[in-house]
């Protein structure tokens, strides 16, 4: 099929899962729980701000992540892993995990995967997902400004839409490659710029507009959907965050578009 008709039919399948998305709401409001206290976090993200949100959105996060996406979370997951062709018995950090859903995704490679996250209530949440429970990661509380471990303990490191979220991403960069060792390998999977003008149009109108309405019938905490809508529009595009990478002493920088550049996964190595 000729790349045009490859974008046209991008840009027909968002439209739909637009409308799917809508639908959905429909079916699934008695999830949202209008008791929680709603906490969202500004774009100048304060951590305390930033880990009240995600400590607030922890219990229905993984379901809401999917049905927002349209089952794409679960394909990102894939992809980074295989991004960072790990073999087995090496040591691999997931920083910003989350429930560690996507910890136990990277220990399919063999390697032995750490997941870490400043947010209790996600590391709490994570102890009840099934497949974290049967792939036996650990999972531990850590800032990933300042991480609990020594230089050089991993063999790659990867942040899958948490980088966004921290404070100072150049530091936490930095940071993650003092605990990779010489020759390392980092993966930074968040979500980007459509490459496609016209889908970089509905897919900015469907994340201003529908994301916020679909999350206030399936999160716990629909705000957290507004800041996480103001914060990919403020987010670098594939080659600022390229450079970005780089400014912060990683090399050979490379990136591969995710569903139409929705998502990048950005890969680099650290100096020998």
């Amino acid at each position: 099929m000729a790349p045009i008709a490859l974008q046209i039919l991008a840009l027909q399948i968002l439209a739909a899962q637009t409308l799917a998305l809508r639908i959905l709401a429909l079916q699934t409001q008695d999830f949202a729980l209008a008791d929680q206290q709603h906490v969202r976090a500004s774009l100048d993200k304060k951590p305390e701000e930033v880990q009240a949100m995600f400590d607030g959105v922890a219990k229905y996060y993984d379901r809401t992540n999917t049905i927002t996406s349209m089952g794409q979370d679960k394909l990102w997951r894939i992809a980074t892993r295989k991004s960072l062709n790990l073999r087995k018995g090496e040591r691999v950090l997931d920083l910003a995990a989350g429930t560690g859903v996507s910890t136990a995704e990277l220990s399919k490679s063999g390697a032995y995967a750490v997941g870490a996250d400043f947010s209790l209530g996600m590391l709490r949440a994570g102890i009840n997902v099934a497949k974290v429970k049967e792939s036996g990661v650990p999972l531990v509380a850590a800032d990933g400004l300042r991480l609990p471990f020594n230089d050089g303990a991993f063999d790659a490191v990867t942040i899958s839409f948490g980088l966004r979220n921290i404070v100072d991403p150049d530091a936490a960069l930095r940071e993650m490659a003092r605990v990779v060792r010489p020759g390392g390998r980092l993966a930074v999977c968040e979500f980007s710029t459509p490459t496609f003008a016209p889908f970089r149009f509905v897919y900015l109108n469907y994340l201003m507009r529908a994301l916020p309405a679909v999350a206030r019938s399936v999160s716990s905490n629909p705000d957290a959907y507004v800041y996480l809508a103001d914060s990919i529009r403020a987010w670098p595009n594939q080659d600022a965050m390229a450079q970005r990478i780089a400014a912060t002493g990683w090399a050979d920088v490379q990136w591969r578009n995710l569903t139409g550049g929705i998502a990048a996964i950005h890969r680099a190595t650290k100096p020998r």
